[in-house]
């Protein structure tokens, strides 16, 4: 069995850690932080009668693999010392995302300590990087709104379909995205009844998807994001439009099919139009469809009269988009079944 620590277990991110390993086959929980100890349900309620004792990460002992869901700066102190000890760790934040150091001290607004482990340190997004993960002993994963992007968009560039400096992307995101710490935009007052754009210029996931999305083409790659809050609380849709080529509805699903036909978390979601439908909803995908699971469901149009492609990209924001695509990158890492614990489909209703 492998043994797994949890750094932060009382936010959003680290609590979906935690209940997600106590039904995987091949780990054991060894112990989960809170600067105040206690019992898990005093901050996640679902997790009621496990017998989950918070301790203080002052009081952590070895394991195999250490889930970091702390602040910026946190993560920067601790993971030296964590691999220190021999241990594997996967963060959950954005410490060692970017390969620039300049840009992520620049958008992060911080000086980078520890950048020889940023150099080190893998892109935590399966589909692009699956041999790197699993030598890898660090893993940067990645930003929720980052992942439905670079799903998306993949591709696209990848074939040269499409103008890459004109890759528009609007990203609505569940209230989870913000943090258990209280906030204006998902105080539910706030958000009920109402949509919230916010950092709709530099927005910092921006960078993840142009850094990833420039290894696929030797083209420059521009995206213009545009997050906004919506009044759910889990999961992600991105709309992304690309320009350029004309392709039809149907050779765009072949091609996305062959992309990720290895690939078992993306899901090209191909259910025909009805053309005598009014109101046409059916052929894309829903965020409440993989609300609580590892998967990204990728639907797609074409408006033939305008050289426009529109993909749609749904995924959780803590599952494919943040804590369980990190325990899919553990299963890489130790040799395990990459599904391993991860293959439950999402609830209907959500």
């Amino acid at each position: 069995m492998i043994t797994v620590g949890v750094l932060g277990a009382t936010g959003y991110m680290g609590g979906e850690v935690v209940r997600i390993l106590l039904n995987h086959p091949g780990v054991e929980l060894a112990w989960a932080t809170s600067r105040t100890p206690g019992p898990i349900e005093n901050y996640h309620p679902n997790l009621y009668d496990q017998g989950i004792e918070l301790i203080h990460p002052d009081d952590i002992s070895a394991c195999d693999v250490v889930f970091m869901a702390l602040p910026t700066s946190a993560s920067l102190a601790m993971a030296p010392r964590l691999l220190e000890t021999g241990c594997k760790v996967i963060d959950l934040g954005a410490a060692f995302r970017l390969d620039s150091r300049p840009t992520w001290e620049r958008v992060y607004g911080q000086s980078h300590t520890e950048w020889l482990l940023a150099e080190e340190s893998v892109y935590g997004l399966s589909e692009f990087h699956l041999d790197d993960i699993k030598q890898a002993r660090l893993i940067a994963n990645p930003g929720c709104f980052s992942s439905a992007a670079i799903l998306g968009l993949a591709p696209l560039l990848k074939e040269k379909l499409v103008d890459t400096r004109s890759l528009v992307v609007n990203g609505l995101s569940g209230t989870a995205g913000v943090g258990a710490e209280l906030s204006r935009a998902a105080h539910h007052p706030e958000i009920g009844n109402n949509l919230v754009p916010y950092n709709v210029v530099d927005h910092r996931h921006s960078y993840e998807m142009e850094q990833e999305l420039s290894r696929l083409t030797d083209d420059d790659v521009h995206i213009h994001f545009t997050p906004v809050y919506v009044p759910i609380t889990r999961g992600i849709l991105n709309v992304c439009h690309a320009f350029n080529l004309k392709i039809s509805r149907q050779s765009l699903l072949e091609l996305y099919h062959a992309f990720y036909k290895d690939h078992p978390f993306i899901k090209i979601y191909d259910l025909p139009a009805n053309q005598n439908d009014a109101w046409q909803y059916r052929a894309y995908p829903w965020v409440s469809t993989v609300s609580g699971t590892n998967y990204c469901y990728i639907g797609m149009d074409v408006d033939e009269k305008r050289n426009r492609i529109v993909v749609f990209s749904v995924l959780d924001s803590l599952g494919k988009g943040g804590a369980q695509v990190g325990i899919e990158n553990m299963n890489l890492m130790f040799g395990l079944e990459r599904t391993a614990g991860l293959q439950k489909t999402g609830c209907h209703p959500a």
